[in-house]
């Protein structure tokens, strides 16, 4: 199983919150959480391993964590705790700063300094990717600059990083083993790459690290223009600040090209819109427009090549069964 999923609800009202507390202490660090739920906590964690890395999902009523210079002696796994906020309101105190954060949110506290963090009304929900200080090519004075801040995830690097760590949680599930574990390496690599954005310190990272990290961004702006038939890669390398050239260095695999990658991607939509039952009045050529094909006949081709039968004929096979 890739995503272990624990739920309070499983555990008699009683016993809840002392196994939340547990929990905490084991998969986070030894901290502090009071609350006024503790006759009945209703909270849920998951967690995924991906080589020497892991990652949290959490969802939890108000309550208050703390973590003392005393917990900190006791025990220190010395990690920075870079968290998406995916619902709800939350707050942290940590190194002189404080902040509160919505869903959208990025934040990062570490382990090794005390910090006072906490979960406001209704119930709030996270992802944490948990990184090893020793892991990030940074110096650490510079990183801490980072802590108790909040990073809004809309737009550019920290958008990839969010809608990433969405779907990998998403379909930690359905992934092989293997394929978990081979994502450690792309996880960190975004991870830092986000970092080193935010403190303008790229050159810092590895050249494998920045080129992976552009690959996605690369990935998620296709995706993202998708349906524009002027993507092209000029455009795609003049939005990225680098020459086509270097774009299909980036993109160099013996199956395919970026182009076909594209095409591929497309068909796919096309495909998907087509199974699509609520989407059944709209035409099959404003479907394949939509995704960025502008003559019929070319759609038309492209798909039966693909998929063994004509647009027309796979629509009515899926949807007619239904």
């Amino acid at each position: 199983m890739n995503f272990i999923a624990l739920q309070s609800t499983d555990l008699p009202p009683g016993q809840r919150f002392d196994w939340w507390c547990d929990l905490i202490s084991h998969d986070v660090a030894p901290t502090r959480i009071t609350s006024d739920h503790t006759d009945d906590v209703r909270a849920s964690a998951g967690a995924m391993d991906l080589s020497d890395l892991r990652i949290t999902t959490m969802s939890f009523p108000a309550l208050r964590s703390e973590r003392t210079p005393a917990l900190i002696r006791r025990s220190d796994p010395e990690m920075y705790e870079l968290t998406l906020i995916t619902g709800g309101e939350t707050g942290i105190s940590q190194a002189g700063k404080d902040t509160r954060m919505h869903a959208g949110d990025l934040v990062m506290w570490e382990t090794s300094h005390p910090y006072d963090g906490g979960a406001f009304e209704g119930t709030s929900r996270a992802i944490i990717l948990h990184l090893q200080r020793a892991h990030l090519p940074l110096p650490g004075t510079k990183v801490d600059d980072l802590l108790a801040r909040r990073m809004p995830a809309r737009a550019g690097m920290a958008a990839v990083l969010a809608h990433y760590l969405r779907s990998l949680v998403r379909q930690a599930s359905s992934m092989a083993l293997v394929d978990v574990r081979r994502l450690g390496t792309l996880t960190l690599d975004l991870a830092m790459a986000f970092i080193a954005h935010r403190l303008n310190a790229q050159d810092r990272l590895p050249p494998e690290t920045r080129q992976q990290a552009l690959r996605v961004r690369i990935r998620a702006f296709v995706e993202h223009n998708l349906g524009d038939p002027r993507l092209s890669p000029a455009v795609i390398a003049a939005h990225h600040h680098i020459s086509v050239r270097y774009l299909h260095l980036l993109f160099q695999r013996p199956e395919t090209t970026l182009m076909a990658w594209i095409r591929q991607r497309r068909l796919e939509s096309c495909r998907a819109d087509l199974a699509d039952l609520h989407l059944r009045a709209h035409s099959i050529k404003d479907i394949a427009a939509r995704w960025g094909f502008t003559h019929a006949t070319d759609f038309s081709r492209s798909f039966r090549r693909a998929y063994g039968m004509p647009p027309k004929d796979y629509r009515h096979s899926v949807l007619d069964s239904r």
